[in-house]
């Protein structure tokens, strides 16, 4: 008699329809498939309209928009995932201004040679791994990989909103070093991270960052997602001063019915905290030690209408971030991360607090795009946002990146209300 055919083993997460999460797509199939390579296209262009009208069309504090009232490729992506016996990889590209933004909030290249902003500015993804067909699975992964720190996508085709909270938008997108995925079922998954730092090409002192991802799914309605942040060093020329971070989202869809013209209606609740400690801070704050923390949240809802071709997400959410360690320098007279600017200090226990609210609609005629309008309002408790006068010296940036230049200072203001409108495929 011969003996039964092995087991087969549920594929991760495919027991359901999670086409719905914010931050996983809505694709339900690959037009771009082969045996050995499955193809993806990215396109995102946007428009932005802001009321505060910055005469340089700069926007402060995004990591996913950078120009204002002008047409503008925001990342165009071509890329996909081979597969052969058991190896795999994955390259994404990454054209228009997400080539420049994304290394620029990058502090870690300044540090020895070979300008590695430079020679990853234009990838997303670059990683080659092995799979083992153990459990539900396990997948070992080197290279540069994405976070999904603070739940939204680094793409926005993937997202409910365009432009997210700060909890996700001033957390890593990506990091660069090895990745261990564990499934010991079909509904749970364990990954490990061993990285150069906290969205950093490389280490910033000579201690590794040290993560960890738990992501649980009862059932096709509930995802349950914890991200850490365990250790890192990650602030340039300070060894003693160390880092950790928590990341926490519940999504769950509490409406499904088809056939109805309101079609689904899903939630996303994610909180944040996070501190350092050591080389002249404090969790808690001394007075020699100023306090140097993280604390956000952001909640948002989701309702789709007509067959799921029509949705609106509401939503926001605020944070507290004393030292402004994770607080996006604004580009005054090109500052970076690297640079600083006098214009806007990141001190120990500097106060920022920040809120932020969104209403977006996004028409989906099918699933290869989106075309999304999205309001935005903005405050923080300093000046922050690009004003009128916007951030660029008269006739251009002078000097050093974030200089001070004579008789001239940045048009700051706590307010910001705007306008996104985007166009975004994806095959």
């Amino acid at each position: 008699m011969a003996p039964p055919p092995p087991a087969v083993v549920p594929a991760p997460f495919a027991f359901a329809d999670f086409t719905w999460l914010n931050g996983g797509g809505r694709q339900k199939e690959a037009i771009l498939d082969t045996k050995y390579f499955t193809g993806e296209f990215r396109a995102d262009v946007n428009y932005v309209y802001d009321f505060n009208h910055p005469k340089d069309h700069t926007l402060v504090g995004s990591s996913e928009l950078g120009r204002t009232n002008e047409i503008h490729v925001q990342q165009l992506g071509i890329g996909g995932d081979f597969h052969w016996e058991n190896v795999r990889g994955r390259i994404m590209t990454q054209f228009g201004l997400y080539s420049t933004m994304t290394p620029r909030n990058d502090a870690s290249p300044t540090k020895g040679q070979w300008q590695t902003d430079n020679a990853y500015r234009y990838i997303s993804e670059a990683y080659g791994g092995y799979h083992w067909d153990a459990m539900n699975g396990i997948n070992l992964d080197a290279g540069i990989f994405m976070s999904y720190v603070g739940l939204f996508s680094y793409y926005n085709f993937d997202n409910w909103a365009y432009q997210p909270s700060y909890v996700s938008s001033n957390t890593p997108w990506f990091f660069n070093g090895l990745r261990l995925q564990v499934f010991p079922s079909d509904k749970l998954k364990f990954e490990l991270w061993v990285t150069n730092g906290w969205q950093s090409y490389n280490m910033f002192n000579n201690t590794p960052g040290i993560g960890g991802n738990v992501t649980w799914s009862p059932n096709g309605n509930v995802r349950v997602i914890s991200n850490n942040y365990f250790l890192g060093a990650d602030t340039l020329g300070n060894q003693k001063r160390t880092r950790r971070h928590t990341d926490n989202s519940i999504e769950w869809k509490y409406w499904d019915q088809p056939d109805h013209f309101l079609s689904k209606m899903a939630t996303t609740f994610t909180f944040d905290l996070g501190d350092e400690q050591g080389g002249g801070v404090s969790r808690s704050g001394t007075p020699t030690e100023p306090k140097q923390y993280f604390a956000g949240w952001m909640l948002y809802n989701r309702f789709w209408f007509a067959h799921d071709r029509h949705a609106l997400t509401i939503g926001g959410g605020a944070i507290s971030n004393p030292g402004r360690y994770l607080v996006l320098v604004p580009p005054i007279n090109g500052a970076t991360a690297a640079s600083g600017t006098p214009y806007f200090t990141a001190n120990p226990g500097d106060p920022y607090h920040a809120w932020d609210w969104s209403a977006t609609y996004d028409y989906m005629p099918n699933q290869w795009i989106t075309f999304r309008g999205e309001f935005n309002r903005r405050g923080a408790n300093v000046p922050y946002f690009a004003g009128s006068g916007g951030v660029t010296p008269p006739g251009g940036n002078q000097g050093a990146p974030g200089s001070v230049v004579q008789d001239w200072a940045p048009d700051l203001r706590k307010l910001e209300s705007r306008l996104t409108f985007a166009l975004l495929v994806k095959f």
